[in-house]
């Protein structure tokens, strides 16, 4: 692996050695460091490092299992995580997603695939020109240059997927999308998840907004998706 230190730093929690050292080799390829862990214990050290920039995360690991991992470093960050998985039950990739995973890769998958959705993760606001005003619904605040959501000034622990789903929401108050275009609008059109991982991400976002009183701002709209509400009163 390349000495470099410039690039992001991806822990890549995997038991299986030629997928790990496959994986390592792209992501190393495509400019990030590698930190390896071959089991859940070590992998939730490492992702708990101030300086992890991505997570991604083999749920069939030993001794902490991965959806426990996910579980616990949702409690201390908000590092964005990628799910690798065998598994061929939905379930267990919406439990995952619940627990505050941020996107998966179902087993086989193509290295190039994991590295293109790894970027996305990991991917910032463009720097350069005036700072954007942030975005205010009602008590909700959404600052898309800070990456940053509040309501009444108290921050919501946002990850990174939850904050884009938001950020989509909150530039069209009112308005109500389906649940293929809230994944387009966050991820591109060429994202390829399904109406249980959008119904996962907002069930987490209510669940993050409930304590400030603000779960009710994202209403249900049966047999369309979701809108968030204008805040005048609607």
């Amino acid at each position: 692996m390349t000495d470099s230190v410039a690039g992001p730093l991806a822990v890549l929690i995997e038991d299986d050695d030629v997928v790990a050292e496959t994986l390592a080799l792209y992501l190393d390829q495509a400019g990030f460091r590698v930190e390896r862990a071959a089991d859940g214990l070590e992998g939730l050290r490492l992702a708990s490092r101030d300086d992890a920039a991505l997570v991604i995360l083999d749920l069939m690991v030993p001794k902490v299992s991965g959806l426990e991992v996910c579980a616990r470093l949702r409690t201390i960050s908000a590092v964005p995580i990628l799910m690798l998985t065998a598994r061929t039950s939905e379930e267990d990739r919406i439990r995952g997603l619940e627990l505050g995973a941020d996107d998966y890769v179902p087993k086989p998958f193509s290295p190039r695939e994991v590295v293109l959705r790894a970027k996305a993760l990991i991917k910032r606001a463009p720097a350069g020109g005036c700072e954007p005003v942030p975005l205010r619904i009602g008590p909700l605040e959404i600052d898309s240059f800070r990456r940053r959501a509040r309501v009444n000034a108290e921050p919501v622990p946002l990850t990174a997927t939850e904050f884009k789903l938001m950020e989509a929401l909150a530039r069209h108050p009112g308005r109500a999308f389906t649940r293929e275009e809230l994944l387009a609008r966050a991820f591109g059109p060429d994202y390829d998840g399904t109406d249980r991982t959008v119904d996962a991400h907002i069930t987490n976002i209510r669940r993050k907004l409930e304590p400030l009183g603000a779960s009710h701002c994202i209403l249900t709209v049966h047999g369309v998706g979701y809108r968030l509400a204008a805040g005048d009163g609607d």
